[in-house]
Parts: structure tokens; C-alpha cells; sequence
């Protein structure tokens, strides 16, 4: 079995139930950090137009990702045409730094 990378950008303010959420349905792992860019809403408001969303990061087992995704989508989601975006990427290979072996989907 394989892995892909997640990537979700969402509004940082839906960080906290999109993590239950991930946590309910037990996902491998998250990593989440605070971002700023501008895509097709930007914050006209600013100078820069930047404005400010969580990322969130996860590698899952393939068997997974559309459990995953749905989860964030449901979760994430304000009814707002800016709500963010989700990515799914492949994988070539996912490496343990304490024991230098390399990991398999079925471990997550």
C-alpha cells in the first residue's frame, strides 16, 4: 500500500474542530501550522492582500485519503466560497528518523 500527502489550507479560525474531527476517526498524525498568501479571495481590506489560514499536513496510508479529505471538507467548511482548499499528493517514500528504515502505509 502506498501514501499520499494531504495538504489542506482552511480558515484558521475552523482549526480546532477540523482537528476532533481528524482525531474521531483516529487519522495517523497532523501537523498544523499558521500561513498567510492570497489566492482568489483576497483580503481587499489590507494593503498586501494577504490574509491569514492554517495549513494542515498529513501523510496517510491510501486506503484512507477520501476518508480523511470528507472529514476535513465536513469539518472545515463555513458555507463560504473561501473556505480553502485540499490537496492530495503521492508519495515516493516516508522515512523514520529514529531507527533510518523506511516506513510502510500500514504502519499508519
Amino acid at each position: 500500500m502506498k501514501f499520499k500527502f494531504i495538504t489542506a489550507t482552511i480558515n484558521i479560525s475552523m482549526v480546532d474542530k477540523v482537528e476532533q474531527r481528524l482525531r474521531k476517526i483516529a487519522a495517523p498524525g497532523l501537523s498544523v501550522s499558521k500561513v498567510q498568501g492570497y489566492g482568489a479571495h483576497k483580503n481587499f481590506f489590507q494593503r498586501d492582500l494577504m490574509t491569514t489560514h492554517a495549513r494542515l499536513q498529513i501523510y496517510a496510508p491510501e486506503n484512507r485519503v477520501v476518508e480523511i479529505v470528507d472529514a476535513i471538507m465536513d469539518a472545515g467548511g463555513t458555507g463560504s466560497e473561501d473556505d480553502g482548499i485540499v490537496a492530495v499528493s503521492p508519495v515516493d517514500a516516508v522515512y523514520r528518523i529514529g531507527d533510518k528504515k523506511e516506513a510502510n502505509a500500514e504502519e499508519f
